[in-house]
């Protein structure tokens, strides 16, 4: 990784604590979120995904507001890094505990 790389994930890393916290917060059943990028490919390569307990809580959560307040949340927040990403909705994903311990 880069010099710039790695400020560049320091930021990214920082902004998306800032999120999550919030998130714990505000959002029934969230847990974590993390990210995934190919720097040789920033920003359309960032890739966020957010962590909700169980499939019932994520079911009511993309059923209800708070979806849209999420994303927007992200975005607002990787914008002030000076992160501008034209259509967020395709970097960000939900997935569960749940669905992850079945994989493994």
């Amino acid at each position: 990784m880069r010099k710039t790389d790695k400020k560049i994930d320091n930021r990214l890393r920082i902004a998306l604590t800032d999120v999550c916290e919030t998130a714990l917060k505000e959002i029934n059943g969230f847990r974590w979120l993390t990210h995934l990028v190919n720097y040789s490919n920033f920003p359309k390569s960032l890739k966020i995904i957010c962590i909700f307990d169980t499939a019932e809580n994520l079911t009511a959560f993309i059923s209800g507001s708070r979806k849209e307040a999420l994303i927007s949340l992200i975005n607002n927040t990787l914008q002030t890094i000076d992160i501008d990403i034209k259509n967020i909705t395709t970097h960000i994903s939900f997935d569960t505990e749940e669905a992850c311990k079945k994989r493994t």
